[in-house]
């Protein structure tokens, strides 16, 4: 590989942005794709069908077979609240290749001890996620059940371009939530965006069952363009 191209793959690597290095198998010359140039490649359709996948491989076009060497960012899931749910979750996810990180102020709580080998950031919010950053490859999870811990993260969330966006609590509970971000100043739009109550509706009672079914909608989010509709 060429050290230009090389430098332009590090460079949208550490900016969590996606990337496809294309390979012409017969000539061997190399081109970087990056994402947002995607829709206006020659090989628009299968650059965006690995995108989805994740998934390097061998395609043809015309006659011709080009390798494509696919770059996305790990997923991530800030999780908002060290609770009991959490802890289920936390490995679960680990499970699946996503990264999880547990915000939550309340040091009685976000401790290591609590969970082992996830990054645990006993602060607020709104302190800690700017720094994190919240980009398209990002889901925020929302579990305290405090409008001062959970609100501030929604409204970093719904300002940025993550997938998915869950917040535990009652119809009645989101509701209430739903008028605090309006007087904020987010529309019903915005708001269409929070899945509330938070994950699939399997009838889940335990910690573990509604982690389960939070991790099956972070999932379904992320895969939607593969999702049958039939």
């Amino acid at each position: 590989m060429q050290l230009n191209l090389l430098a332009d793959l590090n460079a949208e690597r550490a900016a969590r942005r996606a990337a496809v290095l294309v390979t012409d198998i017969m000539s061997g010359e190399q081109r970087l794709v990056r994402e947002e140039d995607v829709g206006s490649d020659p090989l628009a359709h299968e650059l965006g069908d690995r995108l989805r996948q994740g998934k390097s491989g061998l395609v043809e076009r015309d006659g011709r077979q080009f390798f494509l060497t696919v770059q996305a960012p790990p997923v991530r899931v800030v999780v908002i609240g060290s609770v009991h749910i959490s802890q289920a979750l936390a490995p679960m996810a680990k499970g699946l290749d996503l990264d999880v990180t547990i915000i939550d102020p309340r040091t009685a709580f976000a401790s290591p001890e609590r969970f082992p080998d996830v990054p645990v950031l006993a602060e607020w919010p709104d302190a800690v996620l700017p720094g994190i950053g919240i980009d398209r490859y990002t889901a925020v999870v929302a579990l305290t059940h405090d409008p001062k811990i959970d609100d501030p993260a929604l409204a970093m969330a719904l300002r940025s371009s993550c997938f998915y966006i869950g917040a535990l609590g009652s119809r009645k509970t989101h509701e209430r939530r739903v008028q605090r971000l309006m007087a904020a100043g987010f529309a019903e739009t915005d708001l269409a965006r929070i899945h509330a109550p938070i994950g699939l509706d399997i009838g889940a009672v335990s910690p573990a069952e509604i982690a389960v079914s939070i991790l099956a909608e972070i999932v379904a989010s992320l895969r939607k363009d593969r999702r049958r509709t039939t």
